[in-house]
């Protein structure tokens, strides 16, 4: 793992995040262990192979917790223990999300359901969850995780597009209503971030090559891209920055 910004005032604290042992999330995951966090985070499939990675190397060792973040119970029982193992929630990163592809024409009633209650619903009930804890310790940061997709108007996934969307209105009604309570919700806006699954199964020579000329940076995006504005949203160097949207897409120029 590379060098990234040190935020003192996170080492200790309690971070919950969602998919957090693959793909963005392992590396946000891997992000705050670094800091000296105490990080519980939930999966719907094993990870073994990344628990062995960081277990022994950090501070605070990963408390994983095997969860369907659609089950919005299981998934408040799952902060209710991480609360309870790690002394509270002082963080919550919404990451979690699928972007299988789908089309208006052919689309159910059935598979809309599924994408929102994978990629948005679940905003809601863990916000939800963690209010009470962070307003008992004074405060606390909730970072949804949203998606270039929906700025750009891809098409190919029509409601994870607009889930994606959904998470940016929904993150400023929270920042409204929870910030009396001194805490703060940010969105934060990846662009095309290379993961494992990315690369597996969208990514081809002809739509990299076109996407690379919409950016003003002529680097793709990968996971650890996303680790240190994470932190800073997360930290009290963002103390003032709620109900805000920051970009990170390497300057992706929209055009038409």
């Amino acid at each position: 793992m590379n060098t990234y910004a040190i935020f003192k005032d996170l080492e200790d604290t309690s971070v919950f995040i969602t998919g957090g042992g693959s793909g963005i999330g392992a590396s946000i995951t891997e992000g705050f262990l670094a800091q000296g966090a105490k990080v519980a985070f939930v999966q719907r499939s094993n990870c073994d192979e990344f628990l062995n990675k960081v277990s022994s190397k950090y501070k605070h060792d990963p408390l994983f917790i095997k969860c369907d973040i659609t089950d919005t119970n299981a998934l408040k029982d799952a902060i209710s223990d991480a609360s309870v193992a790690n002394g509270g929630i002082n963080v919550l990163i919404n990451n979690a999300a699928n972007d299988s592809r789908h089309s208006l024409a052919e689309m159910t009633t059935e598979e809309w359901d599924q994408s929102i209650n994978v990629n948005l619903r679940p905003h809601f009930f863990t916000a939800q969850a963690v209010a009470p804890f962070m307003k008992a310790q004074g405060g606390g940061s909730i970072i949804n995780f949203s998606s270039a997709s929906y700025l750009m108007g891809n098409t190919g996934y029509p409601a994870y597009v607009a889930s994606k969307a959904g998470i940016t209105g929904l993150t400023r009604s929270l920042a409204r209503e929870l910030g009396v309570d001194g805490i703060r919700v940010n969105t934060l806006i990846p662009g095309w971030v290379l993961t494992e699954r990315q690369t597996k199964l969208w990514a081809n020579d002809k739509d990299l090559a076109s996407h690379m000329e919409k950016q003003c940076i002529k680097e793709h995006l990968m996971p650890n891209d996303l680790i240190d504005s994470t932190l800073f949203l997360a930290s009290d160097a963002s103390r003032m920055m709620t109900g805000q949207a920051l970009v990170i897409d390497g300057g992706v120029v929209v055009t038409g």
